[in-house]
């Protein structure tokens, strides 16, 4: 090891000055940087100099600069003799001589660029280079610069589903290469589940041969009932696998294999009928949620089956990792199947849960055997958590903590924020899975809770991002969705948390967006948008505060009674009806596409409520005032956080209208979608009280109306001051249904009074 890069281990505190907006937009933000004057200018005659633990760095680095700058380097051979080394100009020197995992010491001045750290760390340090290249074709400088950074995590990862839809090898490249830009270093591979089987197993032919083809395919948001009528399909062979798995590890990237068990199991099932509890007839299936349909947990049959499988998928993946699902198990079949109930009676087995355990137990103890660890969704805990499973956390974090604390390795990947198949602004046109997880969200996630012990953390292994593709049927939807919130995921493994600063990040945008372009990228450019938010004052006034961060331009707005005129700043809402917004340049030319949002101004708009218990973090819209503020959704195309849900609780909620008055109706909008645990409240009361004490509840039920848009509605004829709504969760879902046995979802939106 060089004696300089030796000195720098031993200083790292005296180096942590951060990153000011002068300085390079590295992605992610390193745990030091130093910046001189000057710049090495990279040019034809530049030599690349490696060794044998760099050849991958190098073979890396070349390629990607003919293609991108038309600049092809020279590359030579060394052997780490430092005379050589110091003693050589106009060279890139590529220098693995450290041991410690992922770190690298990078430093630029007249003669030379040195990368220098273990073989991994070299090659996260040439893609720091790649970051300092300017984003057009002039002169290649480099700035001189000292740099010292090594990850926070050591696991960082993004997953891809193939299942939902298909993608190439070519693509499946493509999107390792985007991991290795942004110094990620773990590849969730999603092979199966109900929608199709994309990977062959020779000893079952059939898996690919029926499984992989659908007859057809959803189009639409989930519960439309819309089909496109053509059959879909595709896998990948064996030695396409291989080829991909050599392809990830020449960039430090570890494949984890997905095959999903014993839920998720539709493809299988149409391909080979014995594995279920019934003779079928199965299907793949053609629309999106969860099947009633499992693997049969009472039939040894089953079990050998999926070891057969698992013995081609450990001799194909090197991972020490095998994920095997585990999630979203309906068990209506195993309650009627007499395999199942016999395997539970003779095992002690009190419920199906536990014969969800008892699968997840087996099946671990065969990997386990093969020298292999099994990891799934959080689901795996449901019948006591397999010995030594590790846990992917999606539910939120509770499961995850829970890993955590029996000493189980975690990797945290809730819903909210690192699900990237929701969307990621609240203007997107196109249809997604619902929810809102922003670049910000992203950036500011931090994988270890803080309600974990310091003993505890070193099970949190990382996070990942997971891009479901239900709503991406090609490419470039796929990379839309991606970027640019791969590169805030970046900088939340890999960034040391004193150094992140989300203001920072930010001045780094319009460089990682002309990046992007230069690299030909499809990424939303929502960061510069026209954004708004809905707000009110103590006085009870409702706002619509318009905003964006491109500088450029300037914001008009349209109200119901008024033409489009310039503002600065939140917009007072005086009455009923769609107000409109864009950013247009001096000379009138739009920035941006139109917004809108529709407000409902009734009694209750704006005024004083408060909740018996609060709404669940992720979706805690504004607070208690997302139900009064004159904004009402519709269910699968959010346009706003304006509503709130409530995972299992019951809530009790009460407006003051802040003097009496004539009261003519009561409405309450909810939603439904039970595909994704979304159920109406069992009960709705609606209550009556002049002085905030003593209520009078209303006699008549509510009348409902609506599908997956609800409507709660109440006539009257009375006098009030105070209105009390009363709403009962129907608990835990019912079996049968997708989620069973977990607490129900309440969805509510405006609540209006006229």
């Amino acid at each position: 090891m060089h004696r300089f890069f030796i000195l720098m281990l031993l200083c790292i505190s005296a180096f942590t000055n951060g990153f000011s907006q002068s300085k390079p937009a590295i992605i992610p933000t390193p745990i030091s940087i130093t910046q001189k004057d000057g710049n090495f200018i990279m040019n034809n005659e530049t030599v690349v100099y490696y060794d044998s633990a760099s050849i991958n760095t190098k073979n890396f680095l070349v390629p990607f600069l003919q293609q991108h700058y038309k600049i092809k380097l020279k590359s030579k051979w060394h052997n780490g003799n430092p005379t050589q080394l110091n003693t050589i100009s106009n060279a890139i020197i590529l220098d693995q001589n450290s041991s410690l995992k992922e770190t690298y010491f990078f430093n630029v001045d007249k003669n030379k660029i040195t990368i220098e750290g273990s073989e991994a760390g070299v090659f996260y340090g040439m893609q720091t280079l790649i970051q300092l290249l300017p984003t057009n074709l002039s002169a290649l400088k480099i700035p001189y610069l000292t740099i010292f950074d090594a990850p926070r995590f050591g696991y960082r990862g993004l997953h891809l589903d193939v299942a939902r839809h298909f993608f190439p090898v070519s693509f499946i490249k493509k999107y390792i290469d985007f991991l290795a830009l942004h110094k990620l270093n773990t590849f969730h591979w999603h092979l199966t589940d109900d929608q199709g089987w994309r990977i062959e197993i020779k000893k079952y032919p059939l898996l690919t041969k029926i499984g992989s083809s659908r007859n057809q395919t959803l189009i639409g948001p989930y519960g439309s009932n819309k089909y496109d009528g053509k059959k879909y399909g595709g896998f990948y062979t064996q030695a396409e696998i291989k080829e991909v798995i050599q392809y990830a590890a020449d960039r430090y990237i570890n494949i984890i294999p997905e095959i999903e068990m014993p839920g998720h199991s539709q493809a299988a099932l149409a391909s080979y009928p014995f594995l279920g509890c019934t003779k079928g007839p199965y299907k793949v299936l053609e629309t999106w949620g969860v099947a009633e349909d499992a693997l049969c947990a009472g039939k040894d049959s089953t079990y050998q089956f999926y070891e057969n499988v698992l013995d081609e998928i450990i001799d194909i993946f090197p991972s020490k990792f095998i994920h095997i699902g585990g999630d979203e198990c309906a068990k209506t079949r195993w309650k009627e199947c007499k395999d199942c109930q016999n395997k539970m009676k003779a095992n002690n087995l009190k419920d199906e849960h536990e014969l969800q355990g008892y699968f997840i137990k087996r099946i671990e103890k065969f990997i386990n055997q093969k020298g292999k660890k099994i990891i799934g969704w959080d689901e795996i805990m449901e019948g006591g958590l397999a010995p030594n499973a590790a846990v992917m956390c999606w539910r939120g974090e509770e499961g995850g903590i829970a890993a955590a604390k029996q000493q189980h390795e975690v990797v945290m990947t809730p819903g909210k924020p690192m699900y990237f198949d929701h969307t990621q602004s609240i203007n997107e046109d196109s249809v997604t899975q619902g929810g809102l997880n922003t670049l910000k969200d992203v950036y500011n996630y931090n994988p270890i809770p803080e309600s974990l012990m310091l003993h505890e953390t070193p099970y949190i292994l990382g996070a990942q991002a997971n891009m479901w593709t239900e709503y991406m049927d090609n490419e470039k939807k796929v990379e839309y969705m991606l970027f640019p919130r791969i590169a805030a995921l970046s900088e939340a493994l890999w960034t040391k948390l004193d150094n992140k600063n989300y203001t920072k990040f930010e001045a780094k945008i319009p460089t990682i967006f002309a990046r992007y372009d230069l690299w030909k990228i499809n990424y939303s450019r929502a960061y510069f948008d026209v954004e708004s938010q809905v707000m009110n004052n103590d006085s009870g006034k409702i706002f619509w505060n318009v905003m964006s961060k491109n500088k450029l331009g300037k914001i008009y707005c349209s109200t119901p009674n008024q033409n489009e005129k310039q503002i600065n700043g939140a917009v007072a809402i005086a009455q009923s009806g769609t107000y409109k917004a864009i950013l247009k340049d001096e000379k009138n030319n739009p920035l941006s596409s139109e917004i809108s949002q529709t407000f409902f101004i009734n009694k209750a708009t704006g005024k004083p409520i408060n909740l018996s218990v609060p709404p669940n973090k992720s979706y805690a819209g504004n607070g208690a005032q997302s139900l009064v503020d004159g904004v009402q959704n519709k269910m699968g195309m959010p346009k706003s956080a304006q509503f709130l849900g409530f995972w299992g609780d019951d809530v009790d909620i009460i407006i003051d209208l802040q003097e009496q008055k004539t009261l003519d109706s009561i409405l309450l909008h909810s939603f439904e979608q039970k595909a994704s645990w979304i159920y109406r409240p069992k009960e709705v009361t609606f209550s009556l009280s002049n002085d905030g004490i003593n209520y009078t509840k209303i006699a008549e039920k509510p009348q409902i109306s609506g599908i997956s848009n609800l409507i709660y509605s109440q006539k009257l004829s009375s006098k009030a001051r105070f209105i009390k709504i009363s709403i009962k969760n129907i608990g835990l879902i019912p079996e049968n249904n997708p989620g069973a046995g977990n607490n129900a979802w309440i969805f509510l939106d405006e609540i209006e009074v006229k």
